[in-house]
């Protein structure tokens, strides 16, 4: 495990995109790629930032996922999100996962590749969910261990996802903002800011979100993720689900426009993965994003770009 913060440069791509993507990237927001918007992409190539894919929906080695993946990432910077290396587990690291996930990495040379602060396996048994994990210096050691294994195979600095919570072990040692700055600190991997996480995850800890985003390590952040919830209107204890079934609501919208103070412009993605809309619908949501960011960005002479 490292100790010592990583160097910036240990984890740049081999093979980095061309300029005209990484500054595509950078400046303009973008959407998850789902398979109801493969063929209209590539028939009317709508303006739009970037696309970002689940690594495990594109790890075969055929298909026509990856066909019309291939086309697409002609024209369009790709960023993988994964979703199951179970970082946070306490078994190892999938290596056969891992090695197929990086085979992916060096086909479509994503500006980003991201993960997840969660656990999602146990020995040889999956899990359809992404479970959360106790900030206490055991788990702090054995995520940093996963990490370090994950970034030293991708030869790449990796951004790690806040999760979404429904509940807190007892036996933590830390709150989850130092906890994400101590990960980043020993492994040099950067975060990923999901600010649809935070709404939820505060609202059902009864926390406030603003202070959350107050304290977050914000100067590792490369990248920000935009969702919608749903709620669990239960009597005695309600919830907020982190479903991404529907638009961004208005709350995570203004926490959006926080976030933008304290980060700086930044890279940053709609998500939507249930109840697909039309794909104007997540273009509109990506143009809104594009005018909160836009009044940050012009004032910026440039951005350090966290991979």
């Amino acid at each position: 495990m490292s100790l010592i913060p990583v160097p910036s440069t240990l984890w740049q791509n081999e093979n980095p995109p061309s300029s005209g993507f990484v500054e595509r990237f950078l400046s303009s927001t973008g959407i998850s790629l789902k398979p109801a918007y493969y063929q209209a992409i590539l028939d009317t190539r709508p303006s739009v930032g970037f696309f970002e894919i689940h690594a495990e929906n594109y790890l075969s080695k055929g298909g026509p996922a990856l066909h019309y993946l291939r086309q697409i990432r002609e024209h369009y910077p790709i960023t993988v999100h994964g979703v199951g290396l179970s970082i946070g587990g306490e078994s190892p690291i999938n290596t056969a996962h891992l090695e197929r996930i990086s085979h992916l990495i060096n086909e479509i040379e994503p500006p980003v590749f991201s993960e997840h602060l969660a656990w999602s396996s146990h020995d040889n048994t999956f899990l359809n969910d992404l479970l959360p994990v106790a900030y206490d210096e055991l788990t702090l050691r054995r995520v940093c261990e996963h990490i370090d294994q994950i970034q030293s195979l991708l030869k790449r600095r990796v951004l790690i996802e806040n999760p979404s919570t429904y509940f807190e072990f007892n036996r933590s040692e830390m709150s989850e903002t130092d906890f994400l700055r101590e990960m980043s600190h020993r492994t040099g991997c950067g975060l990923l800011l999901d600010v649809n996480n935070v709404e939820v995850s505060c609202f059902n800890h009864q926390q406030d979100p603003y202070d959350y985003l107050n304290s977050f390590p914000t100067d590792k952040v490369g990248q920000i993720h935009l969702a919608g919830h749903s709620s669990d209107e239960n009597a005695i204890v309600p919830l907020k689900i982190d479903s991404h079934d529907q638009p961004v609501s208005p709350d995570v919208w203004s926490l959006y426009q926080h976030t933008l103070t304290l980060v700086g412009d930044c890279p940053t993605l709609i998500e939507r993965d249930g109840n697909i809309p039309p794909l104007a619908t997540l273009l509109e949501e990506a143009n809104q994003a594009n005018s909160l960011r836009q009044p940050i960005h012009s004032t910026e002479t440039s951005r350090e770009l966290i991979i």
